[in-house]
């Protein structure tokens, strides 16, 4: 995959740092793995071993991008949660590597990917490091919701400045990539980001998606839950009430006339919507045929009040 065009102005920003040494010793980045998260991470990791490093990034010939492109850099440290946290234990395992000399002579660098899933102990042996991080060693910390980050952590980083793509951006983006002339950007809420939005073409995820969105369009105007909504399974629920809300999320902004207590309403249901998905990991069990019905007869009863 080329280079993602929204990516080029922090990675500049980040290779002009280093070229007036000016570079931090810890970094947090904000950016979601569907917008290109990790991307942007391992470039600006490549471009702070680099030995001969450009406006752009690493320059991808001399020996430590060599090596760094083989996955096989011996002062590059990636990690990545365990399971469902990053523990303590890889953390411990990390901060003493980085106490070691660079084994190339130049920076040792760490990244660690969706830091937001570091667990108290994990960070406590982690602040020791972004306090007192030793020469030449850089980290980057890459988070999608980095407000779940200790302040204590998020205070010990800097900020490189970017702007996610507008989605008319995403939409150009997405069609020269997967070489259509349809617009997949709709589904940007539902997936989380544009490369998200590639995975789910190449597992079939986005027909899905709009069987939803017709689905509960169908449902919304009859009354009565249409049949590709009645076998959804459980690992499905999520990606149906997701598309549910930007169909009411639609209603209200065609609908600019409506009655402003309908629109309260409307807008309650909507918000009940992403509450009732965000339970969803605690639910042991869903019927989600109920929950559709009762959802589709809320809809309706307001509407006709």
């Amino acid at each position: 995959m080329t280079m993602l065009p929204w990516l080029r102005d922090p990675i500049a920003d980040f290779c002009l740092q280093l070229k007036n040494n000016r570079v931090g010793h810890a970094y947090l980045l904000g950016m979601d793995l569907g917008f290109g998260g990790e991307q942007l991470t391992l470039e600006l990791a490549k471009a702070a071993l680099c030995k001969q490093v450009g406006n752009t990034g690493g320059c991808g010939f001399c020996k430590s991008c060599q090596l760094l492109e083989a996955n096989n850099h011996p002062d590059f440290y990636r990690i990545e949660a365990d399971g469902a946290q990053i523990k303590v234990d890889q953390i411990r395992s990390l901060c003493q590597k980085l106490s070691t000399t660079p084994q190339q002579g130049g920076r040792r660098v760490a990244v660690i990917l969706n830091s937001e899933r570091l667990n108290q102990a994990s960070a406590n042996a982690l602040l020791k490091t972004l306090e007192e991080p030793g020469k030449d060693t850089i980290l980057f910390l890459q988070a999608n919701s980095p407000s779940r980050l200790l302040a204590t952590i998020s205070s010990r980083c800097q900020r490189l400045a970017f702007n996610l793509p507008a989605r008319a951006e995403v939409k150009q983006w997405l069609q020269q990539e997967l070489e259509t002339s349809e617009d997949l950007s709709w589904c940007l809420p539902v997936v989380g980001g544009p490369l998200a939005i590639v995975d789910a073409v190449a597992t079939g995820r986005d027909k899905s998606l709009v069987e939803y969105r017709q689905g509960w369009l169908q449902s919304l105007s009859s009354g009565h839950l249409c049949d590709s909504l009645t076998n959804v399974s459980e690992k499905q629920v999520s990606d149906a009430l997701k598309v549910l809300y930007l169909v009411l999320h639609r209603v209200l902004v065609k609908k600019q006339d409506l009655d402003p207590l309908k629109r309260v309403s409307l807008t309650t249901l909507a918000a009940k919507v992403m509450q009732l998905e965000t339970r969803l990991s605690v639910m042991p069990n869903v019927n989600s045929l109920a929950l559709f019905e009762g959802l589709t007869l809320e809809y309706n009863q307001l509407m006709s009040q």
